[in-house]
């Protein structure tokens, strides 16, 4: 076919060479340049003998006959008319009357035949563009576009439509032919035909039969230009009839007999589908025994007793009605020598046997004999099927003699009774046979298969359009099995009977046309048939004379990458053919050759862009009848390019990965950087991260598995790169655990491995799970290796186990596999007795046995239970038992703390366990006797010994002592202090803080119950002890004491001792001298008991004497509620570094490293109301260290600062004001009772009366006599001074608002000068009479 215009679209890039032409192009019938055939034949008759070599030289030629002015040059005009002297027929173009007169003259005879084969070669056609402009300009013959199939079968329920669409220009008009007559539309109400349209819509809405409509319809679509015919439509009506009624009797059939239950449905169309039930509309099972054929009918290969538990009823159903029609039920009577029908016999190899049932060879029951034969259409399926009886039931194979079956669409069905071999060609043609064998023999069938074909298209013919005095070909070839028959038509007429064409010739399936005109525009029919079928196709012939046109947006701009091949599209159209060149920049000569390749649709192509190709290009197409011309403006940019690319990972599940991709591209074009996971899209969720240079994966999971690549594009190219991400996962379960080598005491297990998630497994647990003392508890038995699969696993009797296994692997451990069968291993007495076997009292008369109960594995059997035995330690009386189910007994009536020996034996009902050991325990504890020998002795006065011995009745164990003691000195008592001692300790040494006073000891035993009897002694009497009445009552002792409290659980502590310090009487100072002051810190530990205000400093130390060898010693602690001071003494060399290590009650250790120099050490990170242990160490010389002590920090609400009425400096400044106060009292006193007058006539804030007395002298009396109170102010009966009119008063001259007195009444505070007021309130002032005024009239 020859191309005159190409298409494209505009700017594609890369685009394909086209394949260069060679010597068969002639042959085929192609042209690989745009020519004319005067060409190619003027060539030859210039003695050119290649068809091949010519059409080279001849598209050249051709080419020189257009130019750019539309006019031939002389050099051309001469020599076209030579090659058309030279030319043998009229086969040139008819535009110039020379050519044209030499065309008419007869050809040579021997050039003839060379002639018609060129004619036969060549097919010229204008392919019409899809632009809707031109296709509306341009005059089209019909073409059929739409039609029903050949076979049209319709609903009669439903109205009918026969479809015909067609087009061209101008629009067709339709008429129909049924059973090739007219079909008169008009003068059938029913019928009518869609507007623009030859769709015939047959109504029954009004009444009518379909089946009056059936027949053979054919649709015809004519125009001005030629008429365009329809397949040959075959109506008819679907069909549906009903079963005809009919009576079955029992089938009566001999057990192992074969059986047909023939089906023969109503004749359908189309036909039916067949299928079996039961009359209760059961599907019927159908297996190798018993199956349905193809023909409807259910075959037995041998008859069953369990046959006759159904009934069968043959079912049909219609495509198109939708319905299903049922047959009368077969029911079947089966004859056997063993009426017990056992199901469970069923499908078992010795069936028959078992049944009585004969065996024999099989034989066919479809087809009949040994050998048949079948024809098939080629591209239909062909279906060949066997069908045996037999006992057994025989087994069927397919075989193609002399070959194989063809795999490829060959497949079984029917349980190997049918071969299909889909789509059938020549090939599948030949024999098959099938082959049905049981164990007493075996038969076969031979199947002659034939394969024979409707017709079908080799070359269908196509539209063909020309320019005008151009030449082309219609080809109609088919083929088919037998031959088909080739007949052409014209505008729906038999070719033979149309007007004869010179211009037009018949060589058997093609048609040849030469120097076409705007008259030789027609429809041509190709009709090849044969007895298998026909095949109609449509085909016009039409010539048109159009200058070129540009059929692409003009000034487009084409954006391409460097370095690429690209190829520039110029659509255009013209007839006759136009030519097309391409230019650069509007100069130059026509691209071609070098980077530059021109297509025969004239698309330029670029082979590699280079930058300085960037620029205009502009394309010109020209014809006889004119020219046309498009531009493109092409630029070069960048490629874009991932010059990071991400790498492969492998990351473990939870984990954070990155994966880069940093990309290069052309600045001006808009990048964009997409992912894709596996190839496809990738969704970014909550756990990514996409930036412009990576993709971040939070917590990786097993999911994100696979292959990532990162898309970096512009909208003219793009780049990839992919990398893998593997993630170590947890493995997955294992599976389809299995029990095998079952023995009493074990089993073996084995399963099999889940997936390892890209992490080897390398362990396997498996646990177990009982259902009688634990039910839904997993337990661990046992590990193994990764690398097995299957282990013997060790059981206790009497448990039924349930297993699972779990995978592990360095992420983790998979799910729990799904659990096991159960196994329940046999009982047997139990092989050892529980553990943790204690006796204990809890209350002083018993003694509670308890014990660990054994677990599902260590039971061995039913009702485990426990025989309790005990009695008194080395009595050797006779054993006490009881049996227990749980894990405790309580033994009554027990003495106070007696050994008891001990035995706990498990039993269950297969036995009693082995002899158990024997436990000493031991009864409920008392309270302990008072200690015995209690004595204390004085061998100086500073020192106090204590010494005892154990309780003669402990009644427990012994934990501890108390020892309680107070000073006394007559009736004063001091503050009892407490001690307590370990209970290995027996002896007790007190340091007396003072000589005089006498201390009174209680001394007590303590059991884990409590404490016991106390015994109390006195120590004796010093020789100076003063009598009871001899003390100053005001003047008491004062006992101060310190507990530093060490932990006596272990038996070889020492206790630590309690410094009691007395103090004495403090003598009373002079009135004048300032009492002495001292700050107390007290701790919880350190109480004081005081009736006066002396106070005294109260710490925690160890005393000590200085030790021969180096050691450190008096360690002392001052404690607060958040901190502590500490202090000691060494003899160590100097700069030695200390350790201050301290334990608080949570066990928690700190250590502070101190040096030599440094004292004292603070600790300030304590928490009030904790005990701490504390020790001093060297840190440079190991073993030398303090000794332990104990001290507790107040709580955090006690008032760790002094009270403020105790402090030194408070109690001077309040001495110092009493004495101030005092002096003042004296001397206002003392001017009293002088009567001394003050002179205030200049102050007064009030005139005096006349009637005072005074006023001459100006001075105010002041004396006892007359007592009379300031001016203004009062006296009240407290002696204080009240406020009336004078706003002056002494709170004017205190800091604190108000006056504070004494209960002596006298005034305490601070005095100032009152502040004038006249700057506040005016010039009035008054000045009253106070104390101050006095000492300044005094002065």
């Amino acid at each position: 076919m020859r191309r005159l215009a190409a298409s494209g679209a505009a700017g594609a890039a890369g685009a394909a060479a086209a394949p260069a032409a060679d010597s068969t192009d002639c042959a085929q019938g192609r042209s690989p340049r745009p020519r004319r055939l005067i060409d190619l034949c003027a060539l030859w008759d210039t003695g050119v003998s290649s068809p091949a070599a010519g059409w080279k030289r001849a598209s050249g030629i051709a080419r020189r006959r257009l130019n750019e002015a539309e006019t031939l040059s002389s050099v051309q005009e001469a020599q076209l008319e030579r090659l058309e002297a030279a030319r043998p027929g009229r086969l040139g173009s008819g535009e110039r009357g020379p050519v044209l007169r030499m065309a008419r003259q007869p050809p040579p005879p021997s050039v003839h035949a060379a002639i018609l084969l060129c004619l036969l070669s060549l097919s010229g056609a204008i392919e019409i563009p899809m632009d809707p402009s031109i296709q509306n300009e341009l005059s089209q013959p019909p073409t059929i576009t739409k039609q029903s199939v050949k076979d049209h079968i319709v609903d009669p329920r439903d109205n009918i439509l026969i479809e015909c669409e067609a087009k061209g220009n101008p629009a067709p008009s339709f008429h129909w032919t049924r059973n090739s007559r007219f079909f008169n539309i008009a003068k059938d109400p029913r019928v009518s035909m869609r507007r623009k349209s030859g769709t015939l819509v047959i109504d029954f809405r009004s009444g009518g039969r379909p089946e009056e409509y059936e027949g053979e319809y054919q649709c015809f679509a004519r125009n001005k230009f030629g008429t365009a015919l329809s397949n040959r439509i075959r109506l008819q009506v679907s069909k549906s009839p009903l079963w005809p009624k009919e009576n079955l009797d029992p089938v009566v059939v001999q057990e192992g007999a074969p059986l047909t239950l023939q089906c023969n449905p109503p004749p359908g169309l189309p036909s039916p589908v067949i299928f079996w039930m039961s009359s209760s509309m059961e599907p019927i099972t159908q297996d190798k025994r018993v199956s349905q054929g193809h023909n409807g009918d259910l075959y037995f290969s041998n008859v069953m007793l369990q046959d006759m538990q159904t009934d069968y009823s043959c079912n049909a159903r219609f495509h198109f009605t939708h319905t299903i029609q049922q047959k009368n039920a077969f029911t079947l009577k089966v004859l056997t020598n063993n009426p017990y029908n056992d199901s469970s016999l069923r499908n078992h190899p010795d069936m028959y046997s078992a049944r009585g049932v004969a065996e024999r060879t099989p034989s066919f029951m479809y087809p009949q004999g040994t050998a048949s034969s079948q024809m098939v259409l080629r591209g239909m399926d062909l279906l060949l099927e066997c069908i045996a009886s037999g006992v057994p039931t025989p087994d069927i194979a397919w075989y193609k003699k002399g070959g194989d079956l063809p795999s490829d669409k060959a497949k079984f069905e029917n349980f190997n009774k049918a071969l299909r071999i889909t789509n059938v060609s020549e090939e599948d043609s030949g024999e098959y046979f099938c082959l049905a064998s049981n164990k007493m023999g075996s038969i076969r069938h031979t199947i002659s298969v034939r394969v024979k074909a409707a017709p079908y298209w080799l070359d269908e013919p196509k539209n063909l359009i020309l320019a005008p005095g151009e030449d082309g070909r219609l080809v109609c070839r088919a083929n088919g099995n037998p031959k088909p028959t080739v007949q052409w038509m014209v505008n729906g007429e038999p070719l033979q009977s149309a007007p004869p064409n010179p211009n037009r010739e018949v060589a058997g399936d093609t048609i040849i046309f030469r120097d076409t005109q705007i008259s030789s525009r027609a429809v041509y029919q190709c009709n090849t048939s044969n007895e298998h079928g026909y095949l109609l196709a449509n085909a016009f012939v039409s010539v048109l004379d159009v200058p070129p046109r540009m059929l692409s947006p003009r000034n487009q701009l084409i954006r391409v990458i460097l370095y690429n091949r690209t190829r520039l599209d110029c659509p255009f159209f013209g007839s006759p053919i136009p030519t097309l060149r391409w230019f650069k920049n509007g100069q130059g000569s026509n691209l071609d050759g070098g980077n530059y390749h021109v297509y025969e649709n004239g698309s330029l192509e670029i082979k590699m862009i280079r930058k300085e190709d960037q620029g205009i290009y502009t394309c010109v197409a020209t014809n006889i009848l004119g020219k046309a011309e498009n531009q493109v403006r092409l630029e070069v940019k960048d490629p874009t390019r991932i010059y990071r690319m991400p790498e492969d990972q492998v990351a473990k599940r939870g984990t954070t990965v990155q994966l880069e991709c940093r990309v290069k591209h052309d600045p001006s074009l808009k990048l964009t950087v997409s992912w894709l996971k596996d190839d496809e899209p990738l969704y970014i969720g909550n756990r990514m991260k996409k930036e412009d240079d990576s993709l971040t994966i939070f917590g990786v999971a097993e999911r994100d598995q696979g292959s990532y690549t990162c898309v970096a594009s512009t909208e003219l190219d793009q780049d990839l790169a992919k990398a893998y991400l593997t993630v170590l996962g947890r493995p997955d379960r294992p599976r389809d655990l299995e029990l095998t080598d079952l023995a009493e005491r074990s089993v073996r297990l084995t399963w099999i491995p889940g997936d390892d998630n890209n992490s080897p497994i390398t362990d396997y647990v498996v646990q177990f799970e009982e259902d009688q003392f634990q039910p839904g508890v997993w337990h661990d038995h046992s590990k193994f290796p990764g690398s097995v699969n299957s282990a013997i696993l060790q059981l206790s009797p009497y448990v039924n186990y349930q297993f699972r296994v779990i995978a592990i692997n360095e992420v983790g451990s998979s799910h729990p596999s799904l659990p096991s069968e159960r196994y329940r291993t046999s009982g047997a007495p139990p092989e050892s007795n529980p553990a943790d076997v204690k006796g204990e009292g809890t209350r002083k008369n018993n003694m509670e046995i308890t014990w660990t109960p054994m677990n599902a594995t260590s039971a061995f059997g039913p009702n485990l239970r426990y025989i309790v035995k005990w009695r008194r330690r080395e009595t050797r009386e006779t054993w006490n038992n009881a049996t227990v189910w749980g894990s405790r007994y309580v033994v009554g009536q027990t003495p106070v703390y007696v050994p008891y020996e001990i035995r706990v034996q498990a039993e269950n009902d297969f036995g009693k366990g082995p002899e158990p050991d024997t436990v000493i325990g031991y009864s409920g504890e008392d309270l302990p006797s008072a200690p015995r020998r209690f004595r204390v002795r004085q061998p100086n006065l500073e020192t106090i010994n204590l010494e005892w011995d154990h309780p003669e009745h402990p009644n427990g164990i012994l934990i501890g002592y108390t020892l309680k003691y107070v000073a006394f000195n007559g009736t004063k008592l001091g503050k009892q202090i407490v001690e307590n001692f370990s209970p290995n300790q027996t002896k007790f040494t007190m340091q007396r803080a003072d000589p005089v006073s006498r201390y009174r000891f209680t001394l007590s035993a303590r059991t884990q119950v409590g404490s016991g009897e106390a015994v109390t002694e006195e120590s004796p009497a010093p020789p100076n002890e003063a009598t009871p009445t001899a003390a100053p009552p005001t003047l008491p002792l004062t006992t101060v004491s310190v507990t530093g409290v060490v932990s006596s659980t272990d038996a070889t502590a020492t206790a630590a001792t309690t410094e009691a310090t007395t103090v004495p009487t403090i003598p009373s100072v002079a009135p004048t001298t300032m009492a002495t002051t001292t700050v107390a810190t007290t701790t919880t530990t350190a109480a004081t008991t005081m009736e006066r205000p002396p106070t005294t400093t109260s710490e925690t130390k160890m005393p000590e004497s200085a030790p021969d060898r180096q050691s450190i010693w008096n360690v002392t602690v001052l404690p607060n509620s958040k901190w502590a001071n500490i202090t000691w003494r060494h003899n160590l060399g100097p700069g030695t570094a200390f350790v201050v290590e301290y334990i608080d009650s949570n066990h928690t250790k700190k250590t502070v490293p101190v040096k030599s120099q440094v004292q004292p050490v603070q600790l300030t990170d304590l928490y009030p109301g904790m005990t701490y242990t504390l020790r001093v160490y060297s840190r440079d010389k190991e073993g030398i260290s303090s000794t332990v002590i104990t001290f507790m920090t107040s709580t955090a609400y006690t008032n760790n600062q002094a009270d403020i009425a105790t402090q030194g400096w408070f109690i001077g400044l309040m001495c110092a004001i009493a004495l101030l106060v005092l002096i003042l009292l004296i001397v206002c006193f003392i001017k009293r009772s002088r009567g001394g007058k003050y002179p205030v006539r200049e102050k007064k804030d009030v005139p005096l009366g006349p009637e005072d007395p005074k006023e001459e002298d100006g001075s105010f009396d002041y004396s006892d006599e007359d007592n009379k109170p300031l001016q203004g102010s009062q006296t009240s009966l407290d002696g204080t001074i009240k406020q009336q009119e004078s706003d002056d008063s002494l709170v004017d001259y205190g800091e604190g608002g108000e006056g504070q007195f004494n209960e002596d009444g006298s005034f305490i505070g601070q005095y100032t000068v009152k502040k004038d007021k006249e700057e506040t309130e005016g010039n009035e002032s008054s000045e009253a009479t106070s104390p101050v005024n006095a000492i300044y009239s005094l002065a």
